[in-house]
């Protein structure tokens, strides 16, 4: 049986610079139509980085932006595997005004959530073994991947997939021959992986770089 989703926009061979113009682009829209402060969701990984670091020297008013991370590792911000640490670093010295995550914390609606997909499907830290719900009553929780990455062997705390989805464009930057088809049986509704659910619940425009 076909899903009815939103048909994923894939882009082939995006570079880091190309990402970040787009995301220049859909910020300084979102800065113009309005005076109040702007948020966005950005994943952890390695692949986001190099990114943001190229975003980080675009011309925009960075005050005026709240960026959470889709997810993180429960560590003090100073530990290598603190996604928020890392994004404190890149863009707390242009001005934006980086979120950590809380249990209790009441995610925004989001200008884009820009998520990274695992190898196994899994979105934010919304592993196979946590069943994410598209109808999650909770926007955040705190979860255990099974297996745990042994890079980063921690519990962590994710925002779910309406949290994900209360945000008006999706976008997807997956890197690897392997993760890009697993992204496009996902949009053919081939599995039902976390990437798959998300999918298949999207309403808005998703869009992935490859």
């Amino acid at each position: 049986m076909r899903w009815r989703m939103t048909s994923p926009r894939i882009f082939s061979n995006a570079t880091d610079r190309q990402i970040a113009d787009w995301l220049f682009d859909l910020l300084a829209a979102a800065l113009a139509a309005n005076d109040g402060l702007v948020a966005i969701t950005v994943p952890g990984g390695s692949t986001p980085f190099p990114i943001l670091a190229e975003l980080a020297q675009r011309p925009l008013d960075w005050h005026r932006i709240a960026v959470w991370p889709g997810d993180d590792r429960i560590v003090p911000e100073n530990h290598p595997a603190s996604n928020v640490g890392r994004i404190r670093a890149l863009l707390d010295p242009a001005g934006a005004q980086v979120v950590a995550l809380a249990e209790g914390a009441v995610p925004p609606h989001f200008v884009v959530a820009w998520l990274g997909m695992g190898g196994d499907g899994h979105i934010a830290s919304l592993f196979p073994n946590t069943d994410p719900k598209a109808d999650d009553p909770q926007a955040l929780r705190r979860l255990t991947p099974d297996p745990l990455p042994p890079e980063a062997p921690f519990d962590r705390l994710s925002l779910t997939i309406p949290a994900l989805l209360n945000a008006d464009q999706v976008i997807f930057v997956i890197r690897g021959a392997d993760k890009v088809a697993l992204f496009e049986a996902a949009a053919r509704g081939e599995h039902d992986l976390p990437v798959a659910r998300l999918l298949k619940a999207a309403h808005q425009p998703v869009t992935c770089f490859a």
